[in-house]
């Protein structure tokens, strides 16, 4: 049956190329060779031409004999006129045009070239005469057809260019889809290598045996869900998820992005959904997994595209293939999306994506599960704690997590290390949340110390103010846009925010402005990241949260509300009730402002003990920072760490000198290579400082500058984000 079809399909396409052939070939003959005079010459016959040689009308003439024809080409003396010239893109006969030249035939059995000579002798005509061209007919019919043949060969390559990109072969296969199904036995994903998402696995299981063992469910009336829509934002691994139910199921797996259904062509969209679904009930059972599915999901009705539009052709399309599943069929639909409140309520109904995963950011427990998977094939030195690097990377998602390893590997790997360590962990961290440090930063004396004060004050109040966060690290080592930053760790993962714990997150976040107000009486444009991160916390305690008393509990705001196809024009609430709002969002941060003047003013001394240190050190960690606030002091270990800071910074600099006596002797061709060799042994330390040791330059050997972009708690906005989930 397929062979009569490719047969059928390969008589059709011979017909139709065929058929294009013909007619291109007509036009062009019509166009090109259904008359080769022009508006300058004339056709005559043989009668014509030896009248007017006779009478003197000719200047001159040419012979070319053609198989017993002459072919005849002249010049008139004088232009003649055209009683019957036609033009070959004319509709109507230009009658009484004026011509310079004509063409005629004479047969050689009726006149020879002596006959003409004599008569063109009398009025002194000129006559020449070219040798026979065998091959002219063809000639001038290949130079016609051959450029025809060509844009035909491009013409037939560019549309089996375009069928095969259709997954197809033929000038109609823009409509079969692209995917194909991945072979079951290549696909090594597992459960296993799912860390960190324990409940989501727990609700796929169903579906895996389903595939495996559909008699189990069948036999007692039970019918498992035709789809299956993972949400959540991006990074958490929906699409590793369904990875691993394909191989857990060992069932053919059909993987398609939403974006690749849409074509500029209408009706391709709706086509190749019929092709997918088509093809996975003929490999059933199997799976079906559309990522990104809000792409050709989204809301129908909302004003944008019209009627016809070819997103809303494939979405109607995809409706219907899903709501004619049969439980028998063995063909399940997957989707991920990160953003579930645009699609289509159709979509979401029973009987089509009627069972819904959450796939959120992991807790504290699930991080450290998929620290130890991405841990595997590293080689970890034993002073790195997973658990601990858990703690310090709340709202990380399983791509954070792996991206923080992989920047560890790449340090560890650039300091020509064999494990990755514990500073190597710190650094990747760093550099996961802010980028890579710019040690080479120049800035002034002043500009520096205002970042160390202004860090400072953010420190000091997340230290008063530590019922639901904890100062983690604070650095004034300018990274990405931020010339320094505090990072604040909350106590442990939370899905709710109380308002005592959101007033607190907006001091804090006011606490560099506060400091610079207080010390330097002055202001400086490095709060204002602060400024956004604390107004967007106001701001969402005001309008959804209900957290304002003079607004009340009224959510005036979804966190979820724009482009969701309900309009762009519709205010949520009035003129009057949005003044309100910003008068609150306003008091809210004033009172955040005044709690942070309140703090530092009350810890002047721990304040600058911590800023000093800052301005000694650059970097202080939660040891350290804990100890200036209550004795004033860093800690022993830390004065030792400076001293070996020191002592690196000591030998890298006879380094260099020895490096530059060397190339001092190269140059002047020094023979005495012992004395070289001496003077290296008595200038180079007797232990040269670890890598470790010597990863935290000091103050004096570098500077930074304070860009007036501060970014504190890079990753605290995690828990209004959970909080929403």
């Amino acid at each position: 049956m397929n062979n009569n079809r490719r047969n059928n399909n390969f008589t059709h396409n011979v017909l139709f190329y065929a058929v294009m052939f013909l007619c291109i070939m007509g036009i062009a003959y019509f166009f090109l060779g259904g008359n080769q005079s022009n508006g300058q010459s004339k056709t005559v016959s043989q009668t014509e031409f030896i009248s007017e040689l006779k009478s003197n009308k000719i200047k001159s003439v040419q012979l070319q004999p053609n198989g017993g024809v002459y072919h005849v080409t002249g010049t008139y003396r004088k232009p003649q006129t055209n009683n019957n010239s036609t033009s070959g893109f004319a509709l109507a006969t230009q009658r009484d045009s004026k011509v310079s030249q004509f063409e005629s035939s004479v047969l050689e059995s009726d006149v020879t070239v002596n006959q003409l000579q004599k008569y063109a002798d009398r009025h002194n005509v000129k006559i020449s005469t070219h040798a026979e061209e065998s091959n002219s007919v063809w000639m001038n019919l290949l130079l016609t057809v051959l450029p025809l043949v060509i844009m035909i060969f491009f013409f037939y390559m560019m549309m089996g260019q375009a069928g095969q990109g259709g997954g197809g072969r033929g000038v109609m296969s823009f409509g079969k889809t692209k995917v194909k199904p991945a072979d079951p036995k290549k696909n090594k994903v597992r459960f296993s290598d799912v860390a960190g998402e324990e409940e989501e696995k727990q609700e796929l299981v169903e579906v895996v045996e389903f595939l495996k063992n559909p008699k189990k469910f069948t036999r007692l009336g039970a019918k498992i869900p035709s789809g299956v829509l993972l949400e959540g934002p991006p990074g958490t691994g929906k699409t590793l998820l369904a990875r691993a139910v394909a191989g857990e199921s060992g069932v053919p797996f059909f993987s398609i992005s939403g974006s690749d259904f849409v074509e500029m062509f209408v009706g391709v969209g709706a086509s190749r959904v019929r092709d997918l679904f088509d093809q996975a009930k003929k490999a059933a059972p199997s799976i079906i997994f559309i990522d990104e599915i809000d792409a050709i999901g989204r809301r129908r009705g909302n004003g944008m595209g019209g009627g016809n539009d070819e997103r809303e052709q494939t979405l109607n399309q995809l409706l219907v293939e899903m709501d004619g599943f049969q439980g028998d069929e063995g063909v399940i639909v997957m989707a991920a999306t990160n953003r579930s409140d645009v699609l289509d309520p159709a979509l979401l109904r029973p009987g089509r994506f009627d069972r819904k995963i959450l796939v959120g950011r992991p807790d504290v427990k699930g991080r450290e599960a998929i620290l130890r998977v991405h841990a595997k094939n590293k080689p970890i030195s034993p002073d790195v704690d997973l658990k601990e690097i858990a703690k310090q990377t709340p709202g990380f998602v399983g791509a954070d997590l792996a991206n923080l390893l992989n920047e560890a590997a790449l340090l560890a790997a650039r300091r020509n290390k064999n494990e990755i360590d514990a500073s190597d962990m710190d650094e990747a961290e760093d550099r996961v949340i802010a980028g890579p440090a710019k040690h080479d930063r120049v800035e002034s004396a002043e500009e520096r110390k205002t970042v160390a004060y202004h860090e400072a004050g953010h420190t000091i109040v997340g230290l008063v103010l530590n019922d639901a966060r904890v100062v983690h690290k604070v650095t004034i080592v300018p990274r990405g846009r931020a010339g320094g930053y505090a990072i604040m760790l909350p106590r442990e993962d939370q899905m709710l925010m109380s308002k005592k714990n959101a007033k607190e997150q907006i001091a804090g976040l006011m606490g560099g402005r506060a400091a610079e107000e207080l010390i330097f009486k002055s202001q400086s444009s490095g709060a204002s990241n602060d400024f956004e991160q604390a107004t967007q916390i106001a701001r969402a305690m005001v309008t959804q949260y209900g957290m304002s008393d003079k607004i009340g509990p009224v959510e005036l705001q979804s966190s979820g509300q724009v482009f969701t196809g309900q309009g762009y024009d519709q205010s949520p609430y009035s003129q009057k009730t949005a003044a309100l709002v910003d008068e609150e969002i306003r008091r809210i941060l004033s009172e955040g402002h005044e709690e942070a003047l309140h703090i530092i003013e009350t810890h002047r001394e721990q304040h600058k003990a911590i800023a000093e240190a800052l301005l000694k050190y650059e970097t202080l960690n939660e040891k350290e920072i804990l100890s200036l606030y209550r004795t004033g002091k860093m800690p022993e270990k830390a004065q030792a760490t400076a001293n070996e800071a020191a002592y690196a910074k000591t030998f890298e600099e006879s380094k260099r000198a020895l490096e530059r006596k060397e190339d001092e002797k190269r140059e002047n061709k020094s023979d005495d290579t012992s004395a070289t060799a001496q003077l290296a042994a008595s200038e180079q330390p007797t232990q040269p400082p670890t890598p470790a040791q010597s990863t935290q330059p000091s103050a004096a050997d570098k500077a930074s500058s304070h860009e007036g972009q501060d970014q504190p708690e890079s990753h605290d906005d995690t828990t209004d984000s959970d909080h929403d989930e």
